[in-house]
């Protein structure tokens, strides 16, 4: 079967999805896309440039696999001379409905409408979590109420029953490193490895690790993740109190990150937004201790039996958690091993298949 894989914002995580289910899946997957920039502009414009692409194909799809960044009926529309009739399925790696805003914005509904309508136009809707796809289903009759007549309603409970969910797939085998290389005996390091914005709520992070310190507690800090900021001031001035703690700082280069996910004892969030979390899906494969809170997508990436232990309620209970595995690394140990190996069902060599049994059974429905 050939899929063309269409990717208007072909950048990070969506990159990395992208060609990762390119080389891991049994068929033939070409891929269609923009660079990651403008993602506004993305929104309203890629299904233009990306139709034009689409006329010009040497080849024909058997079925399109599209994600949330592309206006979906534009895009079809504009392209119906060559792919009139294709099965259709869309990827929701976020949406514009549900993202939280930062402050002093107000969200444009457009770009929920652009969701919307791309999944009235899809034979499928996949999202990344269950998590994800509850909390588009909950907003989304708010949203279209918003209209005077003719709000299509009636709709959502067809549009519901055709989504499902398909975690992300990640290529953890990328992460694979010989364990004599890994220092046995040191101070524990706590590894933030995600985006260095609003929506991740540094702002807490820093809140727990000064109180930590001020605790007397002996541990490092390990600051990676991306930086679209010219100055993250939240960061900034954590280096600037914690010195010599901060072993690392700044964009990690993929030998430096996955030294970094190796020796980092233990992973934090303390995000107000996740859809997924890939971050910390690597970080736990690489035997990091997971702090995370008890809401958004994390309790489907911990198995329930470690909920009680890795997962927060309040920022109390973050400190709880993070107080006890720095004061009994034996069992925390333990539990990171364990995680490990729960970690790497999210690894392309499990998902891939299920990835292509799902679109081919889109296909097959045509």
């Amino acid at each position: 079967m050939q899929i063309l894989l269409i990717e208007p914002y072909f950048g990070g995580s969506h990159k990395a999805w992208a060609e990762g289910f390119a080389r891991h899946s049994r068929n033939d997957v070409r891929l269609l896309t923009l660079p990651s920039r403008f993602w506004k502009w993305r929104m309203h414009g890629a299904a233009v440039s990306l139709a034009e692409q689409a006329l010009k194909l040497d080849f024909q799809p058997d079925i399109l696999l599209v994600t949330d960044m592309l206006n979906l009926p534009t895009f079809l529309g504009l392209a119906r001379r060559r792919l009139s009739g294709i099965p259709t399925v869309l990827y929701c790696h976020e949406n514009q409905l549900t993202y939280p805003l930062p402050p002093g914005e107000t969200r444009d509904l457009t770009y929920g409408i652009i969701n919307w309508l791309s999944m009235l136009a899809a034979d499928k809707v996949y999202f990344n979590s269950a998590y994800h796809l509850e909390n588009w289903f909950e907003e989304l009759p708010r949203l279209l109420k918003h209209f005077p007549d003719h709000t299509h309603t009636h709709l959502v409970p067809t549009v519901r029953e055709r989504a499902a969910v398909l975690p992300v797939g990640c290529d953890l085998r990328r992460l694979q490193q010989s364990q004599t290389n890994i220092t046995s005996s040191k101070v524990p390091t706590i590894l933030w490895n995600q985006r260095w914005e609003y929506d991740k709520d540094p702002v807490t992070f820093f809140q727990a690790i000064d109180k930590l310190v001020g605790e007397g507690y002996e541990f490092n800090v390990a600051l990676a993740g991306s930086n679209v900021r010219q100055m993250p001031e939240e960061f900034t001035a954590a280096r600037d109190r914690l010195g010599s703690r901060v072993v690392h700082y700044g964009h990690a280069d993929r030998d430096t990150y996955r030294h970094l996910l190796w020796e980092a004892d233990i992973v934090v969030s303390t995000a107000i937004h996740e859809f997924f979390g890939i971050g910390v899906v690597e970080a736990v494969y690489c035997g990091c201790f997971p702090v995370l809170p008890r809401r958004l997508a994390y309790p489907e990436i911990i198995p329930p039996p470690y909920h009680d232990d890795c997962l927060y309620s309040d920022f109390e209970g973050l400190l709880n958690r993070l107080r006890w595995v720095l004061t009994n690394t034996p069992q925390a140990k333990k539990t990171s091993t364990e995680l490990q190996e729960e970690a790497f069902r999210f690894d392309w060599s499990h998902l891939a298949p299920e990835y292509d049994q799902n679109i081919e059974d889109s296909a097959l429905v045509q």
